[in-house]
């Protein structure tokens, strides 16, 4: 017991001790069982203050805690669905600001745990530094997605061309300056806590950042894309909170009590359905299923194009099972809604383990939420731990079964080659259609 003790103190409260000197070494020699639990080397993170609006407070005070937070959760939860409804009227551009705003503010939150524990140490530049790699990384992907999307535009703008030709050279140099500043900045006696806290940046930067750009990439190929996945989650996390709190009797894991499996298996059937009638109502308009594109004769983005085959309405054969139960030997349907099974079950069945991961990081913290930014439902993280997991999902499925080869951008590398270069392909590309059949050889 003893020699395990003392194998497993030094990484506990290493960092107590390096801050606290002397003094704490004479404690740890008498260190008790429960000093030997995990984490408890680590300061408590403050528990954010009850910041429900006070009119809410008044009407339902008469009611227990547990109708409180039901009626508090559902008065938040329409104003919060309701300022979707708007910025979604707005339009696409609108739509990415708001992702970037609350990538910026999900960073927050978590950096701002971090801080909690650095700041005691009083520890230089670990704030400044966290929000300097955002931006470096943001300037990376974002300068991608402009380069990638808007080429047109890019290559009419000297400026632009310039940037977008160095980009990389210089989202490298932006980064190595970061780099540099946190390795002047380590301190005899903490080096281990300053790269515990580096690392906390970094994945950070992983799990807010990454997953948030590949949200704006969904967006660009269609506002369906973004709006069905995200509309799924919010679907599971209500559906699944109300089967759990009228019907819930089975606890469906540790990380998270209140969870049940009466709830899990109802968000799952609620979500399923909610997907599909919500994919036949928005696969009929083209503001929604058109990709976001810039126009250069009009200098304005647009939403505007003839429906791909995805979007238009075929007949399906049921299976005779079905068909002998609903007297249809066919049914009408977008192939869209096929695929939005898909998303809603990977909503329901997986989205749910990104709120079960940041249950175990706030248990590991010893914090109820993330914040307090939404009364009822804590910080704005609270509300997107699934939805980072449900956007990974949805661009890698476009990538696997539905973006295919992209003429446009084709003709967009081709046209940024030399004139020679061009040449060259033009007449490859001629004598491939020529063996094929496809030209007839002039010459």
């Amino acid at each position: 017991m003893f020699q395990h003790l003392v194998e497993s103190l030094p990484r506990r409260v290493e960092a107590v001790i390096a801050a606290k000197g002397s003094e704490n070494e004479g404690k740890a020699e008498g260190v008790s069982e429960s000093e030997t639990k995990p984490d408890t080397g680590l300061p408590e993170v403050p528990v954010p203050a009850d910041d429900t609006p006070e009119v809410l407070n008044k009407a339902l005070s008469g009611l227990s805690s547990r109708w409180k937070n039901w009626w508090v959760r559902g008065i938040l939860t329409l104003a919060m669905i309701s300022f979707f409804f708007i910025i979604i009227y707005l339009g696409p551009m609108v739509l990415m600001l708001i992702v970037l705003c609350v990538q910026i503010k999900c960073f927050q939150e978590i950096i701002h745990i971090g801080y909690s524990v650095y700041h005691s140490y009083h520890l230089p530049w670990f704030r400044t530094l966290s929000w300097y790699f955002l931006l470096c990384v943001n300037y990376f992907f974002y300068g991608e997605t402009v380069t990638d999307y808007f080429f047109n535009l890019v290559q009419r703008e000297e400026p632009l061309r310039i940037l977008s030709k160095y980009h990389r050279l210089i989202s490298f140099a932006l980064y190595l300056t970061g780099f540099c500043m946190f390795v002047l900045s380590l301190v005899k006696k903490h080096y281990r806590l300053q790269f515990y806290m580096f690392g906390w940046t970094h994945v950070t930067l992983l799990i807010v950042v990454t997953q948030s750009h590949l949200i704006i990439h969904n967006l660009f190929e269609g506002m369906i894309w973004f709006i069905v996945p995200i509309s799924c989650v919010i679907c599971n996390d209500i559906m699944a909170y109300m089967f759990g709190f009228f019907f819930g009797r089975t606890p469906l894991i540790k990380l998270s009590p209140k969870k049940t499996w009466e709830g899990f298996i109802g968000g799952f059937f609620s979500t399923v359905v909610f997907g599909i009638l919500l994919s036949y109502v928005m696969a009929g308009y083209s503001f929604f299923v058109c990709p976001v594109e810039f126009n250069s004769d009009h200098n304005s983005f647009e939403v505007d194009c003839v429906p791909s085959d995805l979007f238009q309405l075929q007949d399906y054969a049921l299976p005779a099972t079905l068909e002998s139960l609903t007297g249809w030997p066919t049914v009408r349907l977008y192939p869209f809604q096929i695929h939005s099974i898909s998303l809603s079950a990977f909503a329901s069945l997986m989205g749910p383990f990104g709120g079960f991961f940041a249950s175990g990081f706030k248990r590991a913290f010893k914090i109820k939420d993330f914040a307090n930014t939404i009364p009822g439902h804590g910080g704005i993280m609270d509300r997107f731990d699934c939805q980072y997991l449900m956007a990974t999902f949805v661009n890698v499925y476009i990538a696997s079964f539905i973006r295919g080869p992209n003429p446009a951008k084709v003709v967009q590398q081709l046209l940024a080659l030399r004139l020679d270069q061009q040449l060259n392909i033009f007449n490859s590309l001629k004598s491939h259609l020529i063996e094929r059949g496809l030209l007839e050889d002039v010459a």
